[in-house]
């Protein structure tokens, strides 16, 4: 959980309502007096920065944005936010994320709490392969317009217009290889994909990186191919749905052996 808040600096709510209108007007400049107004109220009430990105204007609708919640979230104090991955409800190999996030208003807060969900089908394709982070800035975003009674839907919870910091690196396809934390193909980081199955069915990580290795021919996982690697998270995925305890058995068989033993 995040520690307290700093209270943030901001302008008087008149002088924001006149930059707002300024600015929206220079974006926008075919929008309605009802439009205007509909600002100018949504300014009075959130306090919120057209200018910082803070509020938009989109197909006709006015939006809150992540920047904006955490503005929000700021001014009020807000305790913290805690966010969880929902495991079972995950399907790495599809790129499915579902998380669920807890905002705590106050100390002795019982939290508000919301969940987002983010896959290949209701992001952008700008930002395939970054669905784990979407999913998580959901779930905070749906959390916190809870705990502050923002009616607004927020940017990142439309497919269309989800962004994420940095777009998925798409390997060259003149070496044939890249890194196994990558995300080409749209689809979800490897790493984020393996650790996942680690935590889900409880296995020991160094023992998943030895057989990785040894099912990929080399000596080390980093130096396999993306192609090699997703190939074992496959297997291991299956082989752990299958017999988790067969799976173990074979992990155990990685286990370097102890000095007592050597000796």
């Amino acid at each position: 959980m995040t520690p307290h808040l700093p209270v943030a600096k901001t302008t008087s709510k008149i002088d924001l309502v006149r930059q707002n209108l300024r600015v929206v007007k220079q974006l926008h400049p075919t929008l309605s007096k009802i439009e205007l107004m509909s600002l100018s109220d949504l300014t009075r009430a959130l306090h919120l920065s057209v200018r910082q990105g803070e509020i938009s204007y989109i197909n006709g609708k006015w939006y809150v944005t992540h920047a904006g919640l955490l503005r929000v979230a700021l001014r009020h104090r807000c305790c913290g936010i805690r966010t969880v991955l929902q495991e079972p409800q995950s399907d790495p190999i599809a790129g499915r994320w579902v998380f669920k996030a807890t905002v705590y208003k106050s100390p002795g807060s019982k939290g508000f709490v919301g969940y987002g969900d983010a896959d290949p089908s209701n992001v952008s394709p700008m930002v395939r392969g970054a669905e784990l982070r979407i999913a998580e800035t959901r779930a905070v975003n749906r959390a916190l317009r809870k705990a502050y009674g923002i009616g607004l839907c927020s940017v990142e919870e439309l497919g269309a217009f989800s962004s994420a910091p940095r777009p998925a690196a798409v390997s060259s396809p003149s070496n044939g290889h890249s890194s196994s934390n990558g995300a080409g193909n749209g689809q979800p980081r490897l790493r984020d994909q393996l650790c996942l199955l680690i935590r889900q069915y409880n296995l020991d990580a160094n023992l998943v990186k030895a057989y990785a290795a040894d099912f990929c021919g080399t000596q080390t996982l980093s130096g396999a191919s993306r192609e090699l690697v997703a190939s074992f998270i496959s297997h291991l995925a299956a082989a752990a749905k299958e017999n988790r305890d067969a799976l173990v058995c074979k992990l155990n068989s990685y286990a370097q052996p102890t000095v007592e033993a050597r000796s």
